[in-house]
C-alpha cells in the first residue's frame, strides 16, 4: 500500500532541522530548505540547486511540495487580475489583484467554498468543501506578487483576505500563512498592510485581539438592525449585533486599531433612513471607518444596487459624526473579478 506522502511545508524549520539530523546529515539543512520553500518559492525539490542530489531523493521520497497552480488568469480593461487557482487535489479557488495608481492588492481566499450563508455572495452558494493550508494561501500571494512585479513593475503592496471564504473559520491556517508572509524568512510584508475581511464571529474576534495580531479588521457589517441582518446573513442570528459590539469595543482595547466596516447598500432592503440611523449609532460605539461598497448582482433577485439618492444619504448622515465613509466602486466588471463577492472592490489596507 502506497503511503501518502506529507507536504513538507507542514514542517516547521525545527522540524526540518531535525528531520535532517534522524536522517544522518547536517541540521543547516533543514536551513536551507526552509529557505527554498519560502523565500524563493520553490515548486519542486529540483528547484533546490545549492542542495546535494542525493538530499533531494531523500527529500522527494519523503515528502511533496502541494504548490498551486493558477490555471486560469485574466486581466481586465482596468487592469484588475483574476487567477483561478487549482490547488493539489483539483479543486479551485480564486485570487484577485487590484491595481492603483500606487500600490497593487491582493484579495485571497481561505476556504474553498464558505462555511457561511450569505444571500448575496456567489460563495456562500458553492458550500465550503475544504479549509486552505497555509501554504496554499500563501503561494496566492506569491504568485499575485510575481504579477504585480510583470505588469506593474513594483512588488505587491497590501493584502486583504476578502476573498472565497470565512479567514476565521479556518483561524489557525489563516495566522500561519500571515505569520509567514509578515516574516523576515518570507515575504516580510508588514502586517499593517494586512487587513482580514470576517463576517464577524464574536468569540475568534476576541481570540483575535487576545493572541496580540498586527494586522487590520474589517466587518462585513452590511446592516446595524439584527432582523435586517439576519436576512442578508442569515448565519448572524447566532451572533447578535450586541456580541459583535461587545467583541469589537473588546478588540479596539486590546489593540487600538480602528475597525472597517464593509457596507453594501441595497434597494430596499437597507437604504431607508431606519437603517441609515442604525448604522450611525454603530459607529458611535468604536472607531471606524465604513467603505460603502457597489454591489456586483449575482442574478436578477432581490439583491440590487441601491440608488446614488441612498448612498448619498449613508455619507452625510456618517460624515455628520465625522467618521470616514469611501464609496468603492467595483472593479473588474468586464471579467467578473469577484472571488467571494466583496473581492472586486477597491480595497484598502
Amino acid at each position: 500500500m502506497q503511503i501518502e506522502k506529507k507536504d513538507i511545508r507542514a514542517l516547521s524549520k525545527e522540524q526540518l532541522r531535525d528531520f535532517f539530523v534522524a536522517n544522518n546529515d547536517k541540521a543547516f539543512r533543514g536551513n536551507q530548505v526552509y529557505e527554498w520553500l519560502w523565500s524563493k518559492g520553490a515548486h519542486s525539490f529540483e528547484d533546490m540547486t545549492n542542495v546535494a542530489k542525493t538530499t533531494r531523493s531523500m527529500l522527494e521520497e519523503n515528502f511533496v511540495i502541494n504548490h498551486i497552480k493558477v490555471d486560469t488568469m485574466q486581466r481586465s480593461s482596468d487592469g484588475t487580475v483574476k487567477n483561478a487557482v487549482r490547488l493539489h487535489d483539483g479543486l479551485v479557488v480564486e485570487s484577485v489583484l487590484i491595481p492603483t495608481d500606487t500600490r497593487t492588492t491582493a484579495c485571497v481566499s481561505s476556504q474553498v467554498g464558505c462555511s457561511l450563508d450569505c444571500n448575496f455572495c456567489a460563495t456562500a452558494r458553492l458550500k465550503r468543501m475544504r479549509n486552505l493550508e497555509p501554504g496554499e494561501i500563501y503561494d496566492q500571494i506569491m504568485a499575485i506578487d510575481k504579477e504585480s512585479r510583470l505588469y506593474y513593475n513594483h512588488p505587491l503592496s497590501n493584502i486583504v483576505f476578502m476573498g472565497m471564504g470565512e479567514p476565521l473559520m479556518n483561524y489557525n491556517n489563516v495566522i500561519k500563512a500571515i505569520d509567514m508572509i509578515t516574516s523576515p524568512e518570507g515575504l516580510g510584508m508588514s502586517p499593517k498592510r494586512i487587513m482580514l475581511s470576517t463576517s464577524g464571529i464574536p468569540k475568534m474576534i476576541k481570540k483575535m485581539a487576545d493572541d496580540d495580531v498586527k494586522f487590520k479588521l474589517a466587518v462585513s457589517l452590511h446592516s446595524a438592525i439584527d432582523e435586517t441582518r439576519a436576512k442578508i446573513m442569515p448565519f448572524s442570528k447566532n451572533f447578535p449585533l450586541k456580541d459583535l459590539r461587545e467583541a469589537l469595543e473588546y478588540w479596539y482595547r486590546k489593540t487600538k486599531s480602528k475597525i472597517s466596516y464593509e457596507y453594501v447598500v441595497w434597494k430596499g432592503i437597507n437604504d431607508d433612513k431606519a437603517s441609515i440611523d442604525a448604522l450611525v449609532k454603530f459607529c458611535k460605539y468604536v472607531p471606524c471607518k465604513v467603505n460603502l461598497i457597489e454591489y456586483n448582482p449575482i442574478d436578477d433577485g432581490e439583491f440590487q444596487q441601491a440608488s446614488e439618492e441612498s448612498i448619498l444619504a449613508y455619507i452625510k448622515a456618517l460624515e455628520s459624526i465625522d467618521v470616514v465613509v469611501k464609496v468603492r466602486r467595483s472593479r473588474g466588471k468586464d471579467i467578473d473579478a469577484a472571488c467571494g463577492q466583496l473581492a472586486n472592490k477597491e480595497a484598502e489596507v
